[in-house]
């Protein structure tokens, strides 16, 4: 165990690229927790979490090498793929016509895979559980109308228009809303910094 659990996130990604199923092992008691923990929260069911999880490590397995957009970012990569695999189950199972999307190859490198800017920082889990309680603290500081539509546009995956409907808001009025929400916890998270 000692060779694999030696080595960085991105070392494991190229060996589970390279096919290597000890590497995914190791990558799966590594992230496993923190992925069952953000999957369960946002779907709530234990089977369905445990399913998604098996899908979620699945899909590592066979699009590993589009990791390699994510420029060293494996642990945002990861925590992003899981985000959007939970989301996509999660409007699924609540909005019929959605479900009637084919869900295939093409559709999983478009919407769960997730790309990012060349531009973004490196994250790894060490420095995210570092400035966790940053974010607690920038979270809390958040009126709970902000937490609300931040939750369930990040969380339930609603569109705008499904949380201008939930809430009883034209879509203009909840787009400025979200938006202050925004702008008010990177403000938060700067003066937490």
């Amino acid at each position: 165990m000692g060779k694999y659990s030696d080595l960085s996130d991105i070392e494991l990604m190229e060996k589970v690229k390279a096919r290597e199923s000890r590497a995914l092992e190791e990558l799966y008691e590594r992230y496993s927790p923190l992925i069952y923990t953000l999957v369960k929260k946002i779907l709530g069911d234990i089977d369905l979490t445990n399913k998604t999880l098996i899908e979620i490590f699945t899909i590592i397995w066979r699009k590993a090498e589009k990791s390699s957009a994510a420029k060293g970012n494996i642990y945002a990569w990861l925590i992003q793929l899981t985000r959007n695999k939970a989301v996509d189950i999660a409007r699924r199972s609540r909005d019929n016509e959605f479900s009637q999307v084919p869900y295939d190859d093409e559709y999983e490198d478009f919407f769960i895979i997730p790309t990012f800017s060349e531009k973004m920082d490196s994250l790894d889990i060490a420095t995210a559980m570092e400035i966790r309680l940053n974010i607690e603290k920038a979270l809390a500081k958040l009126t709970d109308t902000q937490k609300y539509v931040i939750h369930l546009a990040y969380y339930d995956g609603f569109t705008l228009d499904e949380i201008s409907k939930k809430l009883s808001l034209p879509v203009e009025t909840l787009r400025t809303k979200v938006m202050t929400a925004l702008h008010a916890l990177r403000d938060n998270l700067l003066a937490e910094a």
